[in-house]
């Protein structure tokens, strides 16, 4: 595996794994409502890959293939870690948290259900439950942090 800086012609490889692993991996702890308000597959991969701009953001490649990507803030806010569905447990989510979270003293996240367990396996402690509400449709998730 191999971890290099998120280039604008990963959009849309990214964006896809973004869906299908929110659908395949969150399905036991949100509704199909949810999953779909969360990643419709509706997004511009133009305005998907904009998202990126001005962060520290990473892919893990695998034979040519994108198998996770992350993204991370100068405030050190963790935005986006997702790992392709067939991939979980491999140590690519881990790989791709070691870049991102080596140059903060602290790192925040909004983890999802699903997510909760493996960065409190990171050492990250959660500081409160959140509901976010996408296209009228509300998710929980968790405010976490990690002080090193």
């Amino acid at each position: 595996m191999k971890i290099r800086a998120f280039l604008p012609q990963d959009a849309e490889e990214t964006y896809l794994l973004f869906c299908d692993t929110v659908h395949k991996v969150n399905r036991t702890d949100y509704s199909p409502e949810q999953l779909n308000a969360w990643a419709d597959g509706k997004t511009d991969v133009n305005a998907w890959a904009a998202t990126f701009a001005g962060k520290r953001a990473y892919v893990a490649e695998e034979n040519g293939r994108i198998v996770g990507f992350g993204d991370i803030a100068s405030d050190g806010y963790l935005d986006r870690l997702y790992v392709a569905s067939d991939c979980i447990g491999r140590g690519v989510g881990s790989a791709l948290c070691d870049v991102l979270e080596e140059p903060f003293a602290a790192v925040s996240v909004h983890a999802s259900i699903t997510a909760r367990p493996f960065f409190e396996g990171r050492g990250y402690t959660v500081l409160r439950s959140n509901i976010v509400e996408r296209k009228g449709v509300r998710l929980t998730n968790y405010i976490m942090i990690k002080n090193k």
